[in-house]
């Protein structure tokens, strides 16, 4: 079996405001998706901020790149979760299932969720917890930023990659939670477990949506 590759796509970036991290000033975030080349075919792991709202940009003061991928060269479509950020490009895949948690689309159906117009015209899968995409392509959820956040868990041989989404923002949250894990001294999210368990001891890369970071190593089993 020839193992899944990935890309890093750079479909621009974003202001978030100091008020909605709690810092002292904005920071300027990426919008990073990921292409997935496997046996069985092409999946794309978000599709970036695509057309927004004049609010939404007025206060994000997005700066889109288009993303470099035809839409029938991609299978199947997977989303971490529904915020504009990470679906705006969904709609130029009209004919490509999109796959999503059913608790995370209902939400954003509900409204004041996401940008409502980005929501229609997408041929959802909706799935309820793990899923396997592909032999050796698994999606894991992942709750903490929205309730229906999922990542990719990607079987790659000699490592296992998993594309986290914005289970946490940086790889430095990431790497200062599973520290606290390691020594069994902090809470942890415990779905970390999960992954330890998929890489089965091999060295694990976790990526992310708006962080260009790596955070590479092997994850201790379960305590």
């Amino acid at each position: 079996m020839t193992s899944p590759t990935v890309e890093l796509l750079d479909l621009g970036y974003f202001v978030r405001p100091a008020a909605e991290w709690g810092g002292p000033h904005a920071r300027v975030e990426p919008a990073l998706a990921y292409l997935v080349r496997h046996e069985d075919g092409t999946l794309l792991f978000d599709t970036g901020m695509g057309a927004g709202s004049p609010e939404a940009d007025a206060h994000y003061q997005p700066v889109r790149k288009p993303l470099p991928v035809r839409p029938h060269d991609v299978d199947l479509v997977v989303n971490c979760h529904l915020h504009f950020d990470h679906i705006g490009g969904n709609q130029l895949f009209a004919d490509t299932p999109v796959v999503v948690q059913r608790k995370e689309l209902a939400t954003a159906r509900a409204g004041g969720y996401t940008l409502d117009h980005l929501v229609d015209g997408v041929r959802y899968q909706e799935i309820d917890g793990e899923y396997e995409v592909a032999a050796g392509i698994r999606i894991v959820p992942t709750p903490g930023h929205t309730e229906g956040h999922q990542s990719l868990v990607l079987d790659q041989g000699d490592r296992v990659t998993v594309l986290a989404g914005q289970a946490y923002d940086f790889a430095s949250e990431f790497a200062t939670e599973e520290m606290g894990r390691r020594a069994g001294l902090l809470p942890y999210r415990p779905w970390i477990d999960r992954f330890a368990e998929l890489a089965d001891g091999r060295t694990a890369h976790v990526r992310f949506a708006h962080d260009r970071a790596l955070w590479e190593g092997v994850l201790p089993p379960p305590r």
